[in-house]
């Protein structure tokens, strides 16, 4: 499997994940259409353009499944069990469409899990940055992960 195991995680240590993915326009729109978000400042230009961005933005809630997502090959392909939660989740800057995002992670905490000898929790901390290297999205994930020994 190209996921790393509980056991090769190290508290500390940074990854920088391989795939960057540009949002396209069908993206954000086709993700606000399949989850009913009808915001217009993600769908309707001349609203958008009255705002303090000028134009539309990405769906927040995009950024952060796109920005998990672009984890996935380098780190939870085939080894994690659950994703536990989401917590702290900043957007100190926004996305817009023909933006290229990609991922650095840290990760933050460890510890087998008490219930389950055979799976590990780990608290990661996910960074996605646009094209000229800004914070778009931040946010800490806790994960149960397969362990390579019980």
């Amino acid at each position: 499997m190209p996921g790393r195991y509980f056991d090769d995680l190290q508290v500390g240590e940074r990854i920088q994940h391989r795939v960057a993915r540009t949002v396209t326009e069908t993206d954000n729109v086709l993700f606000c259409s399949l989850t009913a978000n009808t915001q217009p400042l993600h769908l309707d230009e001349e609203f958008a353009a009255k705002t303090p961005f000028g134009h539309r933005i990405v769906n927040g809630i995009f950024t952060l499944g796109l920005v998990v997502g672009l984890t996935v090959s380098d780190l939870t392909e085939g080894t994690i069990v659950a994703n536990l939660s989401y917590e702290k989740v900043a957007h100190p800057k926004p996305v817009f469409p023909g933006d290229t995002l990609s991922v650095e992670t840290e990760v933050l905490e460890k510890r087998p899990s008490k219930s389950r000898p055979e799976q590990g929790i780990v608290r990661l901390r996910h960074f996605g940055k646009n094209q000229r290297g800004e914070v778009v999205v931040d946010l800490e994930r806790t994960v149960l992960f397969l362990r390579r020994r019980a």
